[in-house]
């Protein structure tokens, strides 16, 4: 990135963590996925029972591991062998959690988090239930409204994940949101956070990194 794209991104970034925290929502800046990692573990006090949201930014900022080796309770939704229902349990529980772990779709300089979920259990959590939410997100998940939120998941986000899960929705094969009805759709849950009633709930750590869909 280029000094002229690196100030039109850092005052993107400024106007959108001015919006958060005029709407409750405590907002980081970090430049590197260390430095990510080093906040999350600032947030997140020792034994704390910790949910996680389905993110490949979780996975690619090395959260995940961090967890796992941490001394933390971790409701591991990524343990191997789990069935059906202990998955699905894993996701009630997550709802109880300490703190809850997760990135956003989109994030808009109006300082909102856009969120398209399969199951709900992410966007739930983020709602209401845990203690704590921590959101990690790309400077690639910024955004100017709503609009190009919901823009930014039919053109990226939905079809992206589509291949990611090995589904075989249309999306998957032209690349694009077709809004399809098909029983395998994973885009069911749609929820914008305008506001955080409880100040010092939401905490919003953008990276200076393209991460995620």
């Amino acid at each position: 990135m280029d000094k002229n794209s690196k100030f039109i991104m850092e005052a993107r970034v400024q106007r959108t963590m001015e919006s958060l925290a005029k709407n409750n929502m405590d907002a980081y800046y970090v430049e590197t996925e260390k430095e990510a990692l080093e906040k999350i573990s600032e947030l997140m006090p020792i034994g704390s029972t910790v949910g996680i949201g389905g993110s490949m930014t979780l996975f690619e900022i090395g959260a995940i591991d961090y967890l796992k080796n941490g001394n933390y309770k971790l409701l591991d939704r990524y343990k191997e062998g789990l069935t059906p229902a202990e998955l699905k349990d894993i996701f009630k529980q997550s709802l109880l959690a300490d703190v809850y772990l997760t990135s956003s779709n989109a994030i808009t300089e109006a300082g909102e988090l856009y969120n398209v979920d399969g199951n709900g259990n992410r966007v739930a959590a983020m709602l209401f239930g845990p203690d704590k939410v921590i959101v990690v997100v790309g400077i690639n998940k910024i955004v100017k409204d709503i609009n190009q939120a919901m823009l930014r998941v039919k053109e990226m986000a939905a079809p992206a994940n589509n291949v990611r899960l090995n589904k075989t929705n249309p999306c998957t094969k032209i690349g694009y949101c077709t809004d399809c009805k098909t029983e395998g759709r994973i885009c069911n849950e749609y929820t914008v956070i305008k506001r955080q009633g409880g100040k010092g709930r939401i905490h919003v750590i953008i990276v200076n990194k393209e991460l995620g869909y």
